[in-house]
C-alpha cells in the first residue's frame, strides 16, 4: 500500500485486496461503492483479456498495470527472497493456451517478465475469489 501510494503521490483513492492487488477508485465513492468498482475492474480484466504493461519504477520494484485501473506492485526484497520458487514456476503464470512475445521469444521470459508474471498471478488471484483488504484515501 506504501508503495502504491508513492506511485500515485498519495493523490488517488485505491482498494487494496488480499493478495495486494490495487484498483484506482474515483475519490469520491462511498467505501461500500469503491469496493464494487474496485471489484468489477478486476471482473473486466479477467472476463476480457489479462494485457499487462509492467514497469520498472524508481526504488527498484516493477508495477503491473492492466487495461483497466489495477495495479500490482513485485517488491524487488519479496522477489529476491523467493527467487528460486519465481524461476522454476514462472511458467504457471500463463493462461492456458497463451503465448506472450518477448525481446527473448514466445513465452521466454527474463528476470523482469517473471516479476510481471507473478505480479499477474496475483491479480488473477484476487480477480476470481475478490476480498477487499482495506480502502485508502488521498492524503489531505
Amino acid at each position: 500500500m506504501d508503495r502504491f501510494r508513492y506511485y500515485t503521490d498519495g493523490q488517488r483513492s485505491f482498494v487494496v485486496f488480499a493478495n495486494g492487488t490495487c484498483a484506482t477508485v474515483a475519490n469520491d465513492l462511498s467505501d461500500e461503492a469503491a469496493a464494487e468498482a474496485a471489484t468489477q475492474i478486476l471482473s473486466s480484466i479477467i472476463n476480457y483479456h489479462p494485457d499487462m504493461t509492467p514497469n520498472n519504477m524508481d526504488d527498484g520494484n516493477v508495477l503491473v498495470r492492466y487495461r483497466q485501473p489495477a495495479f500490482n506492485v513485485v517488491l524487488s526484497d519479496v522477489a529476491q527472497a523467493h527467487w528460486a520458487e519465481i524461476n522454476q514456476r514462472h511458467q504457471e503464470g500463463l493462461t492456458p493456451d497463451e503465448v506472450l512475445i518477448t525481446p527473448l521469444g514466445q513465452n521466454v521470459f527474463d528476470d523482469f517478465g517473471k516479476k510481471a508474471l507473478l505480479g499477474r498471478c496475483y491479480m488473477f488471484m484476487d480477480a476470481q475469489n475478490p476480498s477487499v483488504l482495506r480502502i485508502e484515501r488521498p492524503h489531505s
